[in-house]
């Protein structure tokens, strides 16, 4: 049986975390919301946009979910994102490690947080549908830490739980991981520290995206290095 690495996008594929806080400010301001910090939003991401936003505004205690539009202030996000998205770049040797599991015999799909929109936007930038054979969005799917995503994706591949793992930035990722029965593997240059991610039950974390590598051999005896 092949092996299966799920893959999580922004903060794990795409340096796009910094304008996803920018943009979430930027929606709070533009709805005469206080602005939470740049710590409280890193805290929420991994999960869909609504579940972000509604985190976010429960912590504020001067405000009442109920009184806000969720889907005005979703739209003021996007509107943000869309106007800084053209700056998003994927970490550095992305492509090259992707090539690299890709001739060691892995399969490779992504689950995230990303609307299906925003993910086809991302494959329109990038040649990352090349590498990867299933996906799944928040759109499509419960949220994470809700396994679905994960489970989704190893049925459509007749992958079990053994023979995949997950490779993500946020503690809902590691969450997911362990709800799935899958491992887990960090990156600790995306959102959370890599201890966080160690604490929740990541098996690794790694400093850089090719140090993958060192934790994912042949699967068909094929050599290959970035």
């Amino acid at each position: 049986m092949r092996s299966l690495i799920l893959f999580d996008c922004d903060g794990t594929l795409t340096d796009s975390n910094s304008l996803i806080v920018h943009a979430i400010r930027g929606a709070f301001t533009d709805m005469k919301l206080t602005a939470p910090s740049h710590s409280e939003i890193l805290q929420g991401l991994g999960m869909s946009l609504d579940g972000v936003l509604e985190g976010l505004l429960q912590r504020q205690s001067e405000v009442s979910l109920a009184d806000v539009d969720i889907q005005a202030l979703a739209q003021a996000y996007r509107e943000h994102y869309w106007a800084g998205e053209s700056d998003i770049v994927l970490y550095p040797r992305v492509l090259e490690t992707l090539d690299v599991l890709k001739q060691r015999g892995y399969w490779m799909g992504i689950v995230t947080g990303k609307s299906k929109a925003g993910l086809m936007r991302v494959f329109e930038r990038f040649p990352l549908q090349d590498y990867i054979l299933a996906w799944r969005t928040a759109d499509c799917c419960p949220s994470k830490p809700h396994p679905a995503m994960a489970e989704e994706c190893m049925q459509e591949l007749g992958v079990d739980a053994a023979h995949t793992s997950l490779v993500g930035d946020a503690y809902f990722d590691i969450c997911m991981a362990k709800s799935a029965g899958i491992r887990s593997v960090g990156v600790a240059f995306g959102m959370e520290s890599g201890q966080i991610l160690l604490d929740e039950g990541a098996q690794a974390v790694v400093q850089t995206f090719d140090a993958l590598l060192d934790y994912f051999p042949n699967e068909q005896g094929i050599k290959g290095q970035v």
